[in-house]
């Protein structure tokens, strides 16, 4: 049999404002107010390689799961919103825990930008990347091709209209640079912790940006408690 094994390289990481991978949404698009800059690598730093990219409102990212990267697999995982206990055929989920650890997202193009040290970067909204993922490939995203709004939702239509009421107060919202705290909402009311977990005496803590904020959850609602400048690594 003919070598499968293919090496790839990466083309461009991602700045996002997500620093760890708890409170990362669990799809991209679920948080549009979420803004990031794709950075390609030096040697596609070419602006030519982007010739056209601005016709299209939506991109395909193809990335890898640093954080999951394993010698071994498992033909079956259990999804979060599932509970935790319930398991599925691995090729059925977007797990990141995978015989390769391969992310592909869907982020809306907002522009190109000129940056004097890195070139051409790409601005986009509502990526589900950590700070720092390599990104292998960049698709445009072909409507007539790959919407299917006919399509079957799978155990996925349980958990779509799931939300959290969010509550914080005003003194620590004002904490925030313009547009982080509707970024930090949408992410907030989506509900960052696994589904297993339900303390309402439990106070949770998450990087977002620059900030460290900690919260409640209790009855569906989720009370922003604390934002601190993050302390640093």
């Amino acid at each position: 049999m003919p070598d499968n094994d293919l090496t790839i390289h990466a083309i461009a990481h991602i700045e996002s404002d997500f620093k760890e991978k708890f409170g990362i949404p669990r799809q991209s698009g679920l948080v549009d107010a979420l803004r990031a800059r794709v950075v390609f690598e030096p040697p596609y730093r070419d602006p030519s390689a982007l010739r056209g990219i601005q016709q299209f409102s939506h991109l395909w990212l193809v990335w890898q799961f640093t954080q999951a990267v394993r010698d071994k697999w498992s033909p079956t995982v259990r999804p979060p919103r599932l509970g935790g206990n319930t398991r599925v055929g691995v090729f059925a989920t977007r797990s990141p825990f995978r015989p390769n650890p391969i992310g592909l997202s869907c982020v809306r193009l907002e522009g190109v930008e000129q940056d004097p040290v890195c070139g051409p970067v790409l601005l986009v909204r509502g990526a589900d990347l950590l700070d720092g993922t390599p990104i292998y490939d960049i698709k445009p995203y072909i409507p007539y091709v790959d919407s299917h709004p006919d399509a079957a939702e799978g155990y996925t239509a349980q958990t779509q209209t799931y939300k959290l009421a969010v509550r914080c107060p005003k003194a620590l919202r004002d904490l925030l640079l313009p547009g982080q705290w509707e970024a930090l909402e949408g992410v907030l009311e989506n509900d960052p912790r696994p589904s297993y977990q339900d303390d309402a005496q439990r106070v949770y803590g998450m990087r977002f940006a620059e900030w460290e904020v900690r919260f409640t959850v209790a009855d569906g609602v989720l009370t922003v408690e604390q934002i601190r400048t993050a302390p640093e690594e």
